[in-house]
């Protein structure tokens, strides 16, 4: 993700009510608020298999079969969950299921998802779909079963109020908010805390993000954090797991 703006609402602590966005490329998403893109400008599609997907230890860990949950900060274009999709389809067995619920203040209109994924002809069937089951007007949970096997659930709201408010046993998380820079509250030790509690045991998480204070939050809450060389030259991405913890008596 790449800044622009030196100044926007989200870092001088004032949350707008809504997002506006501009279109770079004629197709690619920018928050004003934010002052920063929703996916990387080399290619969104890959960076999510490199940075989430890989950094996941997937789909490698779908070959067991059974169900996965996978949890995502900032949902945006849903950019990640069509390409994980897509890749579930491929490598899922009969019978599992994958419930993928991330959660988003700001969720976009139908419209924007559509455009902001019509770039990638690879997902064209994921973002159809998608955009024939999205709501008019989002809000609170959104639940929608894409095929037997696979439903999406987004929580419309601040990240930590929804984080705290889930279900435990996340099996895998995609940490993609806005840039630290950008969104720090996004990163800060209370939601990397949160998260830990709702990840199951042996779960993991990858993020781009490898601010000093980010990779500390996340092992202050009690992860096991790793850096690992980043997507289109970026130099590093960070990706950790939950260990088990023996408890004396």
């Amino acid at each position: 993700m790449n800044d622009r703006h030196p100044e926007n609402a989200a870092t001088s602590g004032q949350m707008p009510e809504s997002q506006t966005l501009d279109w770079n490329d004629g197709d690619m998403p920018y928050s004003r608020e934010f002052g920063d893109h929703f996916y990387c400008q080399t290619d969104g599609r890959l960076e999510c298999e490199h940075t989430f997907l890989a950094g996941n230890g997937l789909p490698d860990r779908w070959s067991p079969g059974g169900d996965f949950r996978i949890g995502e900060l900032g949902f945006g274009t849903g950019l990640n969950f069509c390409e994980t999709w897509r890749q579930w389809k491929i490598h899922r067995k009969p019978g599992a299921h994958l419930h993928f619920t991330s959660f988003e203040l700001y969720p976009m209109q139908r419209g924007e998802i559509d455009r902001a994924l019509a770039r990638w002809p690879q997902i064209d069937a994921e973002r159809q779909a998608l955009t024939a089951a999205w709501p008019d007007d989002p809000k609170g949970h959104v639940v929608i079963d894409l095929d037997a096997q696979t439903r999406l659930t987004v929580v419309c709201g601040p990240a930590l109020e929804g984080v705290s408010a889930a279900e435990p046993g996340v099996d895998g998380w995609f940490l993609d908010g806005f840039a630290p820079s950008r969104n720090p509250a996004m990163w800060s030790q209370e939601l990397m805390q949160a998260v830990f509690e709702k990840t199951a045991l042996q779960g993991t998480f990858g993020t781009y993000a490898t601010a000093g204070f980010v990779r500390r939050n996340l092992q202050a809450a009690g992860f096991t954090v790793e850096r690992r060389p980043g997507f289109a030259g970026k130099r590093e991405m960070l990706c950790g797991r939950k260990e088990v913890t023996t408890q004396q008596d």
